[in-house]
């Protein structure tokens, strides 16, 4: 099976296939805030996750997700002048859960009950640097190509 390591110090997304070499590499965004686990910290969490889903299939390059639903609109500069604070998820989610009790599992630190996940963004969206509020974010054609090569289960290690 594929895994994922990504590096918050290095704001990227390696994809490694099932021989364990490098499949690819993706430029990326994680939280402003740095690494963090806790609840209501908008950091995004370090350790050891799966891919729990996978939500997205068939939707349009820049579809718009809320609440893990797509609401039918399509990402446009216009739609993002009339909701300037929206923080945009776009085009594909891979949802991840932490696999480390009382570190990223469960409690205060529950990554899946942070809703934290690997997802599209705006093209104008900076990559390469923090700027989420814990999500790791990705291009849309990257998460695309990502999302098509991972399974559910596939095991994402988060490094500070």
């Amino acid at each position: 099976m594929p895994r994922i390591s990504i590096s918050i110090p290095r704001q990227t997304l390696t994809l490694f296939d099932d021989q364990g070499r490098v499949a690819r590499e993706y430029s990326v965004s994680t939280a402003a805030n740095g690494p963090g686990e806790r609840r209501d910290s908008h950091c995004t969490p370090r350790g050891l996750h799966i891919v729990r889903a996978k939500i997205g299939t068939g939707q349009p390059v820049d579809a718009v997700f809320v609440g893990r639903r797509p609401t039918g609109e399509r990402y446009a500069p216009e739609l993002a002048a009339r909701f300037p604070k929206r923080d945009w998820i776009l085009t594909r989610i891979l949802w991840l859960s932490g696999c480390e009790v009382g570190f990223n599992r469960l409690g205060d630190v529950d990554t899946m009950r942070r809703y934290i996940y690997i997802h599209g963004a705006p093209d104008s969206v900076p990559m390469g640097r923090p700027g989420s509020i814990g999500c790791v974010r990705m291009r849309n054609a990257d998460i695309v190509e990502l999302f098509e090569r991972v399974p559910p289960g596939t095991k994402v290690e988060i490094l500070a």
